[in-house]
C-alpha cells in the first residue's frame, strides 16, 4: 500500500520560501509513451523550483527529428498535465530550446535529463541555454525510454510471464533481469529498471484519508499508463466534491491470465510508478487481490468502488470480482469517453513496425556519431617518457 499526495492546482502559482518571487523552471520534451521516467524527470525538475513549466513538441517536429510519435500532440500534452508535478503545459513548443523560449515564460532555467538529445543534424538541442548558463542536468531513469517500452512490445512472446516454452534468447533476459545494474537489454540495449524503496518514497507522499473524503476504489493492470487511463480516472475524481482515489494494481502473472499475450508490458514495480504519478490518484496497493474482497473494502473504508467500460474476466474459479461492492450498492461503471486501451497502442506500434524499428535504429546512430564527435574534440595528453605509447 502506498499512499500518494495530491498535486497542486495547475497554474497556481505560489511565492517562493520567504515571500521571494517563485523559480520558474523550463522542460520540453517529445513525451511520447509518457512513462515513470518521464514523471521522474519532472519531479526532479520541479525540486529545482516552485513552478514547473512543459513544452510539448508537436507531432511534425518529432517526426522530422525523432521519427513518428506513437502519440498524437494532444495525447502528448494531455498526459504530461495529469503528471502532479506539472504545473503548466504550453504545447507546440520548440524542437530546440533557445532563451527566446525561457524568456517568453519568463523562466530562470530549463532542466533536462543526463542524456543525449540531438537535432535531425546531429546538434545538442540545449546548447544555446547551455552557453548561457541557463542549464540544469537531473539524473536520468536507469532501466526505461520511449524506445525501450517500443522494443518490448515489437517483441510479442507468449511466454513473457511462463516458464514453459521461453525461447532461448527470452530465457537468457528473463534470468539477468534485475540481477545488476549493468544488466542490458538484449533487444533494445537499454538498462533494466531495479525498484527501490527510495524511488516509492519519492514518488509517493504519504496523504492519508481526511474526514469528509470520499474513498473510491479501482483495480486494474494499468498497463503502459496512457491517456485512456487518465481520462477514467479524471471522470472518478469528479464523481466526489472530496475524493480519495486508491489504485489496486494486480501481480504480474494475474494479468497475464486475464490479458494473455506478452502483458503486461511493464512489470508491477514499473506501473506502480507510472501511477503514482497521476494528479487523481492519493493512494496505490501494489499486488491488489484481483477480487475486491469484504476484507479490503472495509480496511480501506471504501464509499465506492469503479470500473470501466471494458470487460470484466471473471475470477479464477469463474464468479464475479466486483460480487461484494455490487451486493453492498457501492459499485458503479465509468465511462471515461476514451477508446483508447493498452491493446490498441500495442497495435499502432504492430502496424508501424518497420518505421519504429528505423526510428529506434536512427536514435542509437545519432547518440553515437554524437559522442565519437565530442571524444575527438577531448585534449589528448602529450606524449613524455612516462606517457605509453
Amino acid at each position: 500500500m502506498i499512499r500518494n499526495g495530491h498535486g497542486a492546482a495547475v497554474g497556481a502559482e505560489q511565492p517562493g520560501p520567504g515571500g521571494r518571487p517563485a523559480v520558474r523552471v523550463w522542460c520540453d520534451g517529445c513525451y511520447d509513451m509518457v512513462h515513470y521516467g518521464h514523471s521522474n524527470q519532472l519531479r526532479q525538475a520541479r525540486a529545482m523550483g516552485d513552478y514547473l513549466i512543459v513544452g510539448v513538441h508537436t507531432d511534425a517536429e518529432i517526426a522530422k527529428h525523432k521519427g513518428p510519435p506513437v502519440f498524437t500532440q494532444e495525447e502528448r500534452r494531455r498526459m504530461v498535465q495529469a503528471i502532479k508535478w506539472v504545473d503548466e503545459v504550453v504545447p507546440a513548443a520548440p524542437y530546440v530550446t533557445t532563451l527566446e523560449t525561457l524568456d517568453k515564460y519568463s523562466c530562470d532555467f530549463c532542466v533536462h535529463g543526463n542524456d543525449i538529445t540531438l537535432t535531425v543534424d546531429g546538434r545538442d538541442t540545449y546548447e544555446e541555454v547551455k552557453r548561457a548558463g541557463r542549464y540544469r542536468e537531473c539524473k536520468r531513469t536507469q532501466g526505461v525510454s520511449t524506445t525501450d517500452l517500443v522494443g518490448r512490445m515489437l517483441l510479442v512472446t507468449k511466454a513473457h510471464h511462463s516458464s514453459q516454452e521461453m525461447s532461448s534468447e527470452y530465457r537468457e533476459y528473463a534470468d539477468s533481469f534485475g540481477k545488476c545494474p549493468g544488466g542490458r537489454n538484449p533487444w533494445t540495449g537499454v538498462s533494466q529498471f531495479l525498484q527501490t524503496s527510495q524511488k516509492i518514497i519519492q514518488f509517493a507522499s504519504g496523504k492519508e484519508p481526511q474526514p469528509g473524503e470520499t474513498v473510491i476504489y479501482v483495480a486494474g493492470a494499468f498497463d503502459l499508463f496512457h491517456i485512456g487511463h487518465v481520462d477514467f480516472l479524471e471522470k472518478v475524481h469528479g464523481l466526489a466534491e472530496r475524493p480519495y482515489i486508491i489504485a489496486g494494481l494486480h501481480f504480474d502473472q494475474e494479468v497475464n491470465r486475464y490479458k494473455g499475450k506478452n502483458y503486461p508490458i511493464m512489470n508491477l514495480h514499473e506501473r506502480t510508478l507510472s501511477v503514482l504519478a497521476c494528479r487523481y490518484v492519493s493512494e496505490v496497493v501494489i499486488g491488489a487481490p484481483y477480487a475486491v474482497t469484504a476484507e479490503l473494502l472495509d480496511h480501506f473504508k471504501v464509499d465506492v468502488v469503479c470500473h470501466g467500460k471494458t470487460e470484466i474476466v471473471p475470477d479464477r474459479d469463474g464468479s464475479d470480482p466486483y460480487q461484494e461492492p455490487k451486493r453492498r450498492g457501492i459499485f458503479c461503471q465509468v465511462d471515461s469517453g476514451s477508446d483508447l486501451t493498452t491493446d490498441l497502442i500495442v497495435q499502432r506500434i504492430i502496424t508501424n513496425r518497420l518505421e519504429y524499428e528505423a526510428r529506434n535504429q536512427k536514435k542509437e546512430a545519432k547518440e553515437l556519431a554524437f559522442l565519437e564527435a565530442m571524444r575527438r574534440q577531448e585534449p589528448q595528453p602529450e606524449r613524455g617518457s612516462d606517457t605509453p605509447f
